[in-house]
């Protein structure tokens, strides 16, 4: 079977770089906390000044935990004679401008939330055509970091619903860099608003065109839906289920996003949820691996003050975080998917040569499995050291590594040369459409001249895909055959022409 050239995506390949005008706003992804998923629109001054001192005290500070950002539902109902956005003092009696300096005076940037469009998702008032003024009270206030949501947008002069977006978040950017003395560190929800989540019925088009755009606007980008929430806005009370399926709703869209990020613009899958009643501490830690392996930002949304050993403990795991703050900045991406054993298994460079392995069980059981190191892109026939990065137990791996989980448990493996050099790597992984998500598939039933197809994802040789020196890319299965096209962009495997000193091929 042959298919259209323009359909295939190779989301595992290297990233394009990120246009980012100035990527020494934000060198490394953001870390630190913000109120929503935890508290919604319960908040006050109380909340972030305990939030405050608590992450001092726990460690989370000294960790690298430094942003505290404010969400939705701060302001007042009505903007001041001047049109500038007021707090409400009843929430904020002492103000932003003082709430600002008590996190600046302890080591903390402070960060805010509007809406690009007339009104935020709580119906408070909006940006769209207020963005100068806004951006400059929120200087005045000491504001560091910024966030800006998408609700209630007024489409104005014959713009359509993407070219209002796109010109809103632009003249955003626009704004900070021309009219303020230093640029916030920009979060753009933008693409959200064009993802699967929202738009099932489309090709997913404007999504990848808004993410194409958006890497020049800011600094990150919430890319899909919101993590599911803590419970009950009306009165914060927990309300158990789903909290897993958002997760791994959102691990799945960012999955598809790898090649938009580089250091200065990073892809947020959305906030961490610490303290849900209803999530196991494997669970909690999946969480956190997924979103360290992904270089994401890490900012919590939870009680802060009273957050357990245990949660600290892991929440500031050097190793783990060493990953997420890496100075390459590179998104973990697939290199296969089993849908049926629901395991997936994601690889990245890291700065100092190193390789690193994720192992993802989605499944409700305990599984062991065994992965060759050639789907690492490494060669399988040197030996490495592997340091598992929560156990901290090191060994010595050849030809494949073996590992174990329980139901929902995530392994997080650094593997070493054992000369302490870089590690060579070719690129691997799967090859994915990227509005199915099916997986590109070598031949059938073991057979390839009938050419490629996209199957579901099982995880097999036919859907490991791998990138040669000439930029070839053939199925770990049939090493000897590469992807080809025609001059009408038809899609075929073809045999590689013999060399001296290689090996037939079927």
């Amino acid at each position: 079977m042959a298919l259209k050239v323009s359909l295939i995506l190779a989301a595992w390949s290297a990233a394009v770089s990120a246009t980012v005008q100035n990527p020494a706003v934000s060198p490394r992804p953001p870390m630190g906390f913000n109120n929503w998923a935890r508290f919604m629109c319960n908040l006050n001054e109380t909340l972030f000044v305990e939030t405050a001192d608590a992450m001092l005290e726990k460690g989370l500070l000294a960790a690298g935990y430094n942003h505290i950002n404010l969400d939705d539902c701060w302001p007042l109902k009505e903007r001041n004679n001047a049109s500038e956005l007021q707090w409400d003092p009843k929430l904020f009696p002492h103000g932003l401008k003082w709430l600002g300096d008590y996190f600046h005076e302890r080591g903390f940037s402070f960060g805010i939330y509007t809406n690009a469009g007339n009104m935020t998702c709580g119906w408070y008032p909006g940006s769209q055509d207020h963005e100068e003024i806004d951006a400059k009270t929120f200087e005045k206030w000491g504001v560091d970091y910024l966030k800006v949501d998408g609700c209630h947008m007024d489409l104005q002069k014959g713009r359509s619903y993407y070219e209002e977006f796109e010109y809103r978040y632009k003249l955003w950017h626009e704004v900070m860099t021309t009219k303020l003395k230093k640029p916030f560190i920009f979060s753009q929800s933008a693409p959200a608003y064009f993802s699967p989540n929202f738009h099932l019925d489309l090709n997913n088009t404007d999504w990848y065109r808004t993410m194409d755009y958006i890497r020049s606007s800011g600094e990150l980008a919430r890319h899909s839906d919101d993590i599911k929430v803590y419970g009950n806005n009306d009165n914060n009370t927990f309300e158990p289920g789903g909290h897993w399926e958002s997760m791994m709703n959102n691990y799945g869209m960012e999955v598809r996003l790898s090649r938009y990020q580089s250091c200065g613009f990073y892809n947020d899958p959305d906030f961490l949820i610490v303290d849900w009643p209803d999530l196991s501490m494997d669970e909690k830690k999946t969480h956190f691996t997924l979103w360290s392996s992904f270089s994401a930002p890490l900012i919590l949304s939870a009680y802060i003050p009273a957050l357990t050993p245990s949660d600290i403990s892991y929440l500031t795991d050097p190793d783990i975080l060493a990953v997420d703050q890496d100075a390459l900045c590179e998104q973990a991406t697939l290199v296969s998917q089993n849908e049926n054993e629901a395991i997936d298994t994601l690889t990245k460079n890291l700065a100092n040569g190193d390789r690193l392995l994720t192992v993802l069980n989605k499944g409700n059981a305990t599984t062991t499995l065994s992965i060759p190191l050639e789907r690492l892109g490494i060669d399988p026939d040197a030996t490495y050291t592997a340091k598992d990065l929560w156990s901290k137990k090191s060994h010595n791996v050849t030809e494949q590594i073996t590992v174990t989980l329980r139901k929902r448990q995530t392994a997080i493996f650094r593997f070493s040369s054992l000369s302490r050099t870089p590690i060579p790597v070719t690129p691997t992984g799967q090859v994915f459409n990227t509005f199915s998500m099916n997986c590109l598939t070598a031949g059938s039933s073991g057979h390839y001249s009938g050419g490629v197809r996209f199957a579901a994802c099982e995880g097999s040789d036919e859907q490991v895909w791998v990138v040669d020196g000439k930029g070839r890319y053939s199925p770990l299965s049939a090493p000897e055959r590469y992807l080809t096209a025609n001059a009408g962009g038809k899609v075929t495997l073809e045999r590689k022409k013999a060399e001296v000193g290689g090996v037939g091929g079927r």
